[in-house]
């Protein structure tokens, strides 16, 4: 970037025929931090013209997504079925100068001809029999038939771009055929809307999946007839599962959205996308402070990035060990409650999620784990058998004579416990399996003394008293 590089202008834009997807998110990523690194804008589009596959249900689910990982958008969202008007003025004059021409070959006439193509070993494509050209005599128009228009493309020649992912791409115009830009009904198609959108909105740099590759050559042809400046364009490899094979559902979720559901923190999600297919060093973890401050086109690496289930939880426990408490029981409680938590008269759920976080992955294994303060316990038979012993009881009713009058902090909780231990002859677990049992039903607690204080006096004492 230098001082005369027009001002940065980026885009995402989804088609919404479906969730957002991971590879849409980290497209949308690299977008939005390019725009942030040089104090350009974003720019969000949705590109609606399937209508047999677009619905509101998948805009939203765009939308939820891009606002749960706070990739906030500076213009849109730009809806292309609202630009129709605008599309059919560009197409109007392309026919008036000559860059676009109706044709009257019907589907079954161009499907016959790329089986003569195919038949006689050559590439299957539009063989002008509507292009207008000098001298040239255009058959009579069939009656009643309405026409397809036509983009002019050059015959000679070759379309050539610097693809700041992949380098240097060449493809020989006799390789493209006239592509269509309006159908019958005069509804323009897909790369035509692309090309109008991207000059309009002024994009100078256009980041996108290498599954667009192909469609490159045909819309910068179309944007140099218009007299459009040309982006600089950059095609990211896909993201595949740990098996090598593309990302699906057999890997797990795939759309953005069903990792909040998950317990995934949207930091944790952003930070790990981050580092699918781009490097700063060998940074693993960064805000995105520092993220839009490093990023640059020229680490985009050239080869597919493989999805890790297990380093993206090991960031999210990153994340939610760094987060505070309060954001983290504001996100566990619905699924606490789910639960059939019960909150009245128990420990103080933040203060429970601090001394739990630090273990889990997710939000939800945080929920699990809390869930045993806000419950009545229900030990399994069979642990009370084997640790609520007969032998064991006179060290319980000491340690529950004890707790009427200690001070009810771990730090004087801790030596009453060694004082009791001491008296008794034990060791800890002898004591501590016990006591976890009967105030927590779970034998797999964190350190005691802090488990008691989280619980409270009141309800240790109604709980030793219960099996004494």
């Amino acid at each position: 970037m230098t001082a005369q590089t027009p001002v940065v202008r980026t885009r995402f834009a989804p088609s919404p025929t479906g969730y957002l997807h991971l590879g849409g998110a980290r497209t949308a990523l690299f977008s939005w931090a390019f725009a942030r690194r040089f104090g350009g804008t974003f720019i969000l589009r949705i590109e609606d013209t399937d209508l047999e596959r677009s619905t509101p249900e998948a805009v939203q689910a765009i939308i939820d997504g891009m606002q749960w990982l706070g990739l906030h958008h500076d213009e849109g969202p730009f809806y292309q079925m609202k630009r129709m008007d605008r599309y059919r003025e560009v197409i109007a004059q392309m026919l008036e100068q000559g860059t676009a021409y109706y044709c009257y070959s019907s589907p079954e006439e161009v499907e016959a001809m790329r089986e003569r193509q195919r038949a006689a070993g050559e590439k299957p494509r539009y063989d002008g029999t509507w292009r207008p050209e000098p001298g040239k005599t255009l058959p009579a128009i069939p009656e009643g038939r309405k026409p397809v228009v036509r983009f002019k493309n050059p015959l000679d020649g070759d379309v050539s771009w610097n693809d700041v992912v992949k380098g240097t791409i060449t493809i020989s115009n006799r390789e493209l055929d006239d592509l269509v830009i309006a159908r019958p009904d005069g509804t323009p198609t897909y790369n035509f809307c692309v090309v109008v959108d991207d000059w309009d909105m002024k994009i100078t740099h256009v980041i996108r999946g290498d599954d667009h590759v192909n469609n490159t050559p045909r819309q910068i042809n179309i944007l140099k007839a218009l007299g459009g400046v040309l982006p600089e364009y950059g095609h990211v490899p896909m993201i595949l599962g740990a098996d090598g094979e593309k990302l699906s559902k057999r890997h797990g979720a795939v759309s953005v959205m069903d990792y909040p559901a998950q317990g995934f923190l949207p930091e944790a999600m952003l930070n790990y996308l981050a580092r699918l297919g781009w490097s700063h060093g060998d940074e693993e973890i960064f805000s995105m402070e520092q993220f839009c401050g490093w990023f640059d086109l020229d680490h985009l690496s050239k080869s597919p990035a493989q999805f890790n289930p297990e380093k993206l939880a090991w960031l999210n426990n990153h994340y939610i060990k760094l987060a505070d408490n309060a954001r983290l029981a504001d996100l566990a409680r619905p699924l606490l409650e789910k639960d059939g938590a019960v909150f009245d008269h128990a420990p103080d759920l933040p203060a429970v999620i601090g001394l739990l976080k630090e273990r889990a992955n997710t939000i939800n294994e945080l929920a699990t784990a809390a869930l045993m303060f806000y419950r009545q316990p229900a030990p399994e038979a069979a642990l009370v058998e084997q640790h609520i012993t007969d032998a064991i009881k006179p060290a319980l009713a000491d340690f529950a004579a004890r707790c009427a009058t200690v001070e009810w902090t771990k730090e004087a909780i801790a030596p009453m416990i060694k004082e009791v231990l001491a008296a008794h002859k034990l060791k800890m677990p002898q004591l501590a399996m016990p006591l976890r049992l009967i105030v927590a039903g779970q034998l797999q607690t964190p350190a005691i003394d802090v488990v008691l204080q989280l619980f409270g006096r009141a309800t240790v004492e109604q709980r030793l008293k219960n099996y004494l």
